[in-house]
């Protein structure tokens, strides 16, 4: 089992709030702060890699600024 999210060469951590019963994570080795949460383990997959692509776009769009 990994705590670890991969795609598009980003990393996502994977953490678990019993107390909200949510799984949440945040993009690792960023210098912004993007994070990302779901009821479920897959949803949680799908809300990284949305994250990971809308952060991608950003930093293109600051690039090209």
């Amino acid at each position: 089992m990994s705590n670890l999210l991969e795609y598009k060469g980003c990393q996502g951590s994977v953490e678990v709030s019993l107390e909200d019963g949510i799984l949440h994570g945040k993009i690792l080795r960023i210098t912004d702060l993007v994070t990302f949460e779901a009821q479920t383990p897959e949803g949680l997959r799908r809300a990284f890699k949305q994250q990971v692509d809308e952060y991608l776009i950003f930093c293109e769009e600051e690039d090209d600024a």
